[in-house]
């Protein structure tokens, strides 16, 4: 699994000209799903997501994590981060989860995340041709592969 997550004031996901998630302050978080993805890499990169420190704390410092500044997540799922570029000028997506595991899996992190954080995740829509809009804060914008844990 791949995340680029995004620390932003606002993000807002829409579908057909229709809101399908908003949040004020909090995590943009694009994932793409792999076919090579377990549930030991969700329960792994969720556990990240919900406690990674890029919030700033009283002096300026990224010390606090979602839950200390009560924050959300928008949750989009993004089959393009597995994108293969080496060859030619059109990316390939061979190694994107199709969509009857990827589905699953995308489902399963929006649970494990509501878990954890104890609040609901807002949401894309899988598939959709999606319109997303964001107010990134610093920029902040971090990358977690989950076949990269050390």
């Amino acid at each position: 699994m791949r995340a680029v997550i995004q620390r932003v004031t606002q993000a807002e996901c829409r579908v057909d000209d229709q809101v399908t998630g908003v949040i004020e302050q909090g995590l943009l978080v694009l994932l793409g799903i792999e076919d090579a993805d377990t549930l030991e890499d969700l329960d792994w990169l969720a556990q990240k997501i919900a406690a990674i420190r890029i919030f700033s704390d009283e002096q300026g410092l990224m010390n606090k994590a979602l839950a200390d500044i009560d924050g959300n997540i928008l949750l989009i799922s993004q089959f393009t981060l597995f994108a293969a570029t080496k060859k030619g000028n059109r990316p390939g997506f061979t190694r994107a989860a199709k969509p009857d595991k990827a589905i699953p899996m995308y489902e399963q992190m929006i649970k494990k995340l509501s878990t954890l954080l104890q609040k609901d995740i807002q949401t894309g829509i899988f598939g959709a041709d999606m319109k997303i809009s964001l107010l990134n804060d610093g920029p902040v914008t971090i990358t977690i592969d989950t076949k990269n844990k050390e």
